[in-house]
């Protein structure tokens, strides 16, 4: 997943549950921030690439009172297109995940976290900057 995806991912989660928050006659206990008890800070370890995502799907669901996350590859029209399609359901391969509020809540600030200890983004072109300098070039349109 991208630096972007993943910001992005957390921003959205944590929208998804503060809109919760508000809902009047709310039957779930949605945190508002991450619970002592879920914090992780432990380093990360190396993880085997299975695919890169390209779409991505993010809902609630109630039954269940989790969050739900489904990443797809990114395939060769994403790569050529510089857009994500909505892809059919025969994709050969999909990660979900289903996380309870308060491990939703643990995930995005670890999330931003982490995101934010990258390196930071070209304002104009939107790859990450080396500390020895970034030339970007502007696609011509």
């Amino acid at each position: 997943m991208e630096k972007q995806q993943s910001a992005l991912l957390a921003e959205s989660i944590d929208e998804i549950l503060d809109e919760l928050i508000t809902v009047k006659g709310n039957p779930f206990s949605v945190p508002t921030g991450t619970p002592i008890e879920l914090v992780d800070n432990d380093p990360l370890e190396a993880v085997q690439e299975q695919f890169r995502t390209g779409a991505m799907s993010l809902g609630w669901d109630p039954t269940t009172a989790q969050i739900v996350i489904e990443a797809h590859p990114l395939t060769e029209d994403d790569a050529d297109d510089e857009s994500l399609h909505e892809e059919a359901a025969d994709e050969p391969e999909m990660l979900r995940v289903r996380m309870p509020v308060g491990t939703a809540r643990a995930f995005t600030k670890r999330t931003r976290e982490i995101v934010g200890a990258g390196r930071p983004i070209c304002p104009l072109c939107g790859y990450p900057m080396d500390a020895d300098g970034h030339i970007c070039t502007i696609p011509e349109v």
